[in-house]
């Protein structure tokens, strides 16, 4: 067997030889060295070519993708403009009837049903008003703006300045609120 192994391997090795024989490459080297130079720089000049036709494809193609992503947040933000347009048009007619005759009553009727329409369209595109008073504070909800001594535990809310709102699990505005820092000392001893 180990004489047969032995027969092999110069078949292969003569196969091999034979396929480098019958390249193009190896013909030219053969017959001229010069030859042989030129092929080789043709082969790399077509490989340059290839090289530069590819990365004019990639930048083509990252410029498409930014054109594209630039396009698309374009159409989705007109998709929320388009949401409220309504309640613009709305509040522009509630103030053009309020100045042609006056009524108060109406017109805070119907701004009473711009503000439901409002509410409306928020929670329908998932936004949440944080809770804050007689919460515990958060500082991924909450924005403090006031520490002050209170009958509430300490780092609890005790007032709410202007509202915040979630949506899904991502703080869009967070709420600006007052936060306890507890009962002040004397009034510990006192109890």
């Amino acid at each position: 067997m180990s004489e047969e192994r032995r027969a092999d391997v110069p078949e292969r090795e003569t196969g091999q030889q034979a396929d480098l024989a019958a390249t193009p490459a190896a013909q030219s080297s053969a017959l001229d060295p010069a030859s042989a130079l030129a092929a080789k720089e043709e082969e790399v000049r077509g490989l340059i070519d290839r090289l530069k036709r590819l990365q004019a494809e990639f930048d083509n193609y990252r410029k498409r993708i930014l054109r594209d992503l630039a396009e698309l947040e374009q159409r989705a933000s007109d998709r929320e403009v388009l949401d409220f347009l309504p309640l613009y048009d709305n509040l522009a007619r509630a103030f053009a009837a309020h100045a042609k005759d006056g009524n108060v009553e109406d017109f805070v009727s119907g701004v009473e049903r711009i503000f439901g329409q409002f509410a409306q369209i928020l929670e329908q595109k998932g936004v949440c008003r944080i809770k804050t008073t007689g919460e515990p504070f958060d500082p991924s909800r909450h924005e403090a703006l006031l520490c002050i001594q209170s009958k509430e535990p300490a780092n609890v809310i005790v007032e709410e300045f202007s509202p915040g709102y979630t949506r899904g699990e991502r703080t869009l505005q967070p709420s600006k609120v007052s936060v306890s820092q507890g009962p002040a000392p004397d009034a510990k001893e006192e109890v």
